[in-house]
């Protein structure tokens, strides 16, 4: 199965510890984080992966190589210039040829890859979003399902008074069919969450939400990565 871990980011919010560090190679538990993701991915059966690259590029490249060490085979997509988290997944379109996985490569996350992928199969949709729960709503996007799991409402970053009861959290997470590139812009940056997802929406075309069973850890500002250091070192998280 394939998948696409979105680790380009230059990691501003984190400097000066990603000056010399690109984001997803920031340590935790005593590994970067990149390699807690394809731990994790490999043991829900991803075996073939994209990694895009941006910032500090080979340092990536030198540690993970082909990937054959992690029982993967990895495939690197460069960007010359930032393409957006769809943009990016559109720059590898001919790859992605059956439904297909996406990660956000600033996440640490613990959950059940092989029940979300089993329900956006059976749900059929153009998209699954995986979803959590959070307290802070309005620094993520928050998601409003229906009775049958299909998502009805979704606001990026919302401001208090959009915030309606019963929200879940983006997780940043997605399970896609190929059809999900007529959507995106073949040219310039493009992004799930403030572009695709909300024209999909629009259009009424089946999108659906799927809450993960596991814990995921943010890593991508000083309070958030401080705090994953903190759940891992208590064991209140437990590495994939």
């Amino acid at each position: 199965m394939k998948a696409m871990i979105l680790a380009a980011g230059q990691g501003s919010r984190l400097r000066p510890l990603t000056d010399t560090c690109p984001k997803p190679m920031i340590p935790l538990g005593g590994k970067p984080l990149l390699e807690h993701v394809i731990t994790l991915l490999v043991k829900h059966g991803f075996d073939q992966l994209v990694v895009n690259l941006h910032h500090l590029p080979q340092l990536i490249r030198d540690y993970f190589g082909d990937g054959s060490a992690w029982k993967v085979r990895l495939t690197y997509s460069p960007e010359e210039e930032l393409l957006g988290t769809a943009g990016a997944v559109r720059h590898m379109s001919a790859f992605f040829d059956h439904p297909f996985l996406v990660y956000y490569g600033d996440n640490l996350c613990n959950a059940d890859l092989t029940d979300f992928w089993t329900t956006h199969l059976r749900l059929g949709g153009l998209a699954t979003m995986g979803l959590h729960r959070e307290d802070d709503p309005c620094r993520s996007g928050i998601v409003r399902l229906d009775e049958g799991s299909r998502i009805v409402q979704f606001i990026e970053k919302p401001r208090a008074e959009q915030v309606f009861p019963g929200y879940l959290i983006n997780a940043g997470i997605y399970a896609l069919q190929p059809q999900i590139f007529d959507w995106i812009p073949s040219l310039g940056a493009s992004d799930f969450s403030r572009d695709i997802f909300p024209r999909l929406l629009t259009a009424g075309a089946p999108i659906f939400g799927h809450p993960l069973r596991g814990q995921l850890l943010a890593s991508d500002t000083p309070e958030r990565y401080a705090e994953a250091q903190t759940q891992i070192a208590s064991r209140r998280f437990t590495l994939p």
